[in-house]
C-alpha cells in the first residue's frame, strides 16, 4: 500500500506489513460491528499506543500486534448466538 509506505516513512517508522495490515483492518472491523463504527478509529489508535508500550518492554512488533489485538478482542461484547434466530431449519 503505497500511501501507507510514505506514512511510515513521514512518521519514521518501518511500513507495515500486510500481515500486520490484514491483523489492525480486522480488529477494526470487530470494533466496528460489534461496538460502534464511529470509534473505531481511536480503537486502532489506542491499539497502536499498546503495541508501541509493548514493544518498548522488548515484545517484538509482531508479538505485541498479537497480544495487543487479543486483548481488544477481549473486551468486546459477546456476539448473539444464531440457535435464538429463529430460523426454522
Amino acid at each position: 500500500m503505497e500511501w501507507l509506505d510514505r506514512l511510515a516513512h513521514a512518521f519514521e517508522l518501518d511500513a507495515p506489513t500486510n500481515e500486520e495490515i490484514a491483523a489492525v483492518l480486522d480488529a477494526a472491523r470487530d470494533v466496528a460491528h460489534g461496538v460502534e463504527r464511529r470509534i473505531t478509529p481511536v480503537s486502532t489508535f489506542l491499539l497502536g499506543m499498546h503495541v508501541e508500550r509493548l514493544v518498548a518492554a522488548g515484545a517484538s512488533r509482531e508479538e505485541a500486534l498479537a497480544s495487543s489485538i487479543t486483548t481488544l478482542r477481549s473486551t468486546l461484547p459477546a456476539r448473539p448466538t444464531e440457535e435464538g434466530s429463529g430460523h426454522a431449519g
